[in-house]
């Protein structure tokens, strides 16, 4: 899934941490970090989306009930 403007980051890892499975942020060089580890959130992903403005991020999300989680939360428009 491709997120193409996230401002709320808090709310993100609200619904990260409601996921049941493996979620995943793919980097344009092809890593993968675990956005379920807090140490990938709070410390990588937190700084980068305050910082700079992140225009296309591909979250991978390997259990269906996480990927609707996470598209009813991009879908809600305050995101």
């Amino acid at each position: 899934m491709k997120i193409y403007k996230l401002e709320n980051v808090d709310g993100f890892f609200e619904v990260l941490d409601k996921c049941k499975g493996v979620v995943e942020l793919v980097t344009t060089e092809g890593d993968r970090l675990n956005l379920r580890s807090k140490l990938s959130q709070y410390v990588a992903l937190s700084k980068m989306f305050k910082e700079a403005e992140i225009r296309d991020i591909e979250i991978v999300a390997h259990e269906p009930e996480d990927v609707d989680l996470l598209f009813r939360f991009i879908m809600q428009g305050d995101n």
